[in-house]
């Protein structure tokens, strides 16, 4: 999946939470910890569009060349996919953090169980936890295959 890539960019630098013992699943140390993940890749991304926007400013040319133009363009069609991938996930990332502040974070979408604090950690936007997702992945095979 292509966000994938972004997402480990994003934790490259965050500091794995570390659970004290006895401590209830995401409690308010916990959803602190994922908001401020989540803020701080939002803020990566936003960062990134606004390098685009300026990148292709500062760029846009009109060479007389065709094959220098088509270069070009095709440059700046691949970063604008790039850029809308990035826009999906700012949106998923903004749900995320309204499901933190309706207490729905965490808990798996389909069963409803803990999705764990780890795979959050390495997807901060998951909404299965690993049994469902495998079995979405299968079924998405089958019905794709």
């Amino acid at each position: 999946m292509p966000e994938s890539k972004q997402e480990m960019q994003a934790n490259q630098s965050f500091t794995p939470y570390q659970q004290a013992e006895g401590e209830e699943y995401m409690s308010d140390e916990q959803l602190a910890h994922f908001r401020q993940l989540l803020l701080d890749w939002k803020q990566e991304l936003m960062e990134e569009v606004d390098r685009t926007v300026q990148h292709l400013k500062e760029e846009a040319s009109n060479f007389a060349d065709p094959a220098d133009r088509a270069t070009q363009e095709e440059e700046f069609s691949l970063e604008l996919r790039t850029r809308d991938r990035e826009r999906k996930l700012i949106k998923k990332i903004n749900d995320t953090l309204e499901k933190i502040e309706q207490g729905d974070y965490g808990y798996c979408d389909a069963c409803g169980i803990e999705i764990g604090i780890r795979r959050l950690e390495a997807r901060p936007t998951a909404t299965l936890c690993v049994d469902c997702k495998s079995l979405a992945e299968i079924k998405e095979k089958q019905i794709g295959g």
